[in-house]
C-alpha cells in the first residue's frame, strides 16, 4: 500500500508510536453543535479513535467513532444532547484492533483486541 504525505520529512510511525497532536473543541453559537479538530501523527497503519463528549454531571452528551482512518487531520461536527450551559469535556482515545478471520458461528466469536496508544481531553464551555 502506497501511502502519500504532504510533508516528505513526516516519517509515518508504526501503531506503538502515533499519538495525538492535536484536539480542540470550538462550540457553535447556539451550542447545539461542537466542531473539533483532531489530528494525530503520521502513521504505517491506520488508526481508530473514539471521541466523547461529557458534561458536568458525567453524563455523556455526544460521542463519535473512527475507524481506520486514512486521514491524519479531520475536522467534524458534534450535535450534543440535551444542551445545558456549563463545562463540557472532550475527551478521544486513539487505539489500534486486531482483527482475526474466524470461521467459527456467532456466538463463538470472541471479542476484537483493542490496544490504546494514547489519549487526550480539552475542556470546553457552552454559554447562554
Amino acid at each position: 500500500m502506497d501511502i502519500f504525505f504532504a510533508d516528505p520529512s513526516e516519517v509515518p510511525l508504526p501503531p506503538a508510536e502515533v499519538r495525538i497532536r492535536q484536539l480542540k473543541a470550538e462550540p457553535s453559537p447556539d451550542g447545539r453543535r461542537v466542531r473539533v479538530y483532531f489530528e494525530v501523527d503520521p502513521f504505517q497503519k491506520r488508526p481508530n479513535a473514539e471521541l466523547f463528549i461529557i458534561d458536568d454531571n458525567e453524563n455523556e452528551a455526544a460521542s463519535v467513532s473512527i475507524i481506520e482512518s486514512m486521514n491524519r487531520r479531520m475536522e467534524l461536527t458534534m450535535h450534543l444532547r440535551n444542551v445545558r450551559t456549563g463545562r463540557y469535556i472532550l475527551k478521544a482515545v486513539l487505539f489500534y484492533s486486531k482483527f482475526e478471520e474466524q470461521d467459527a458461528p456467532i456466538e463463538d466469536i470472541q471479542p476484537i483486541e483493542q490496544t490504546v496508544v494514547d489519549t487526550a481531553e480539552t475542556a470546553f464551555y457552552i454559554e447562554e
